[in-house]
């Protein structure tokens, strides 16, 4: 029988971050053999995550990144399935960790494929499974390209935002984290009119129609009151059409004009956890 030493164990939990009892039964079961003992784990890893795959995982981190010359940002859900560990420090720093990963990728199942460390993220997303005993997976992974890329996390990591802008112009990073503050706040469905799907137009429309009558409007006025109605939802729910939270007189697309006046909000993306 292999003796497995109080360093040992710690050196298995500082590489999987699995507990120390099971850091020690996988030691013991793998005879000594580090490397079959990180598989023992992973395998405990695997039959948690089976065990809890129908379990929702509405909590996590959702964390921005953007790459150093500002170009490029992703922004990830790391889901799990309490508060408590969603809080946790580490919890927190795995996700900051694939998310400075994930900008390497185009996509979530490029991302899920690429190596992270000597495995899988995918790999360790089960790992992390068995050590924390709940289900934790890539909810959300959204990229943005633009000439100019900026970022915003709320506090407590439940909302993040990557706001596009059309040129890199001083008081640009400023004017980007203020808008991605602003998609944060307001929710926005779409980057402007163009953006929003026609059947959300198409229902609006009915929808006002339908208040009109009720209101006992002439049928042959519905129309054009209706596409009244429809230019406020614009204003209210498209980001560069809604009033600038920092100052109501102006829209977003008229702050940003005003740090540049030729420069325009060019995309955004936006996660939220539930």
């Amino acid at each position: 029988m292999a003796n497995i030493t109080a360093a040992d164990v710690n050196k298995l939990r500082q590489t999987t971050g699995a507990g120390m009892m099971d850091c020690k039964k996988a030691l013991v079961e793998a005879e000594g053999d580090f490397d079959k003992a990180i598989e023992i784990l992973r395998k405990k890893g695997q039959k948690v995550a089976a065990n809890r795959a129908d379990r929702e995982s509405t909590e996590g981190a959702v964390i921005a990144v953007v790459n150093a010359d500002k170009t490029a940002g992703v922004v990830i859900s790391l889901n799990c399935e309490t508060d408590f560990v969603a809080k946790n420090e580490s919890f927190v720093k795995l996700a900051t960790d694939l998310a400075e990963l994930a900008l390497n990728f185009n996509t979530k199942e490029e991302f899920l494929a690429a190596a992270f460390g000597n495995i899988t993220v995918e790999e360790k997303l089960t790992e992390q499974t068995g050590v924390i005993g709940e289900k934790i997976e890539i909810g959300s992974f959204e990229r943005l390209e633009g000439a100019f890329v900026g970022s915003y996390i709320h506090a407590g990591n439940r909302i993040a935002t990557l706001v596009s802008l059309s040129a890199n112009v001083e008081g640009g990073e400023e004017a980007a984290r203020n808008v991605a503050m602003q998609a944060a706040a307001m929710a926005p469905l779409a980057l402007n009119e163009e953006g929003v799907d026609a059947a959300v137009v198409e229902k609006e429309i009915e929808i006002a129609k339908d208040q009109l009558r009720q209101e006992g409007k002439p049928e042959a006025m519905l129309d054009n009151i209706a596409k009244g109605k429809l230019g406020r939802f614009f204003k209210d729910n498209t980001l560069v059409n809604q009033d600038y939270i920092k100052d109501s007189k102006l829209s977003v697309s008229g702050y940003v004009k005003s740090v540049d006046a030729s420069l325009v909000v060019t995309g955004f993306k936006r996660v939220a956890l539930a």
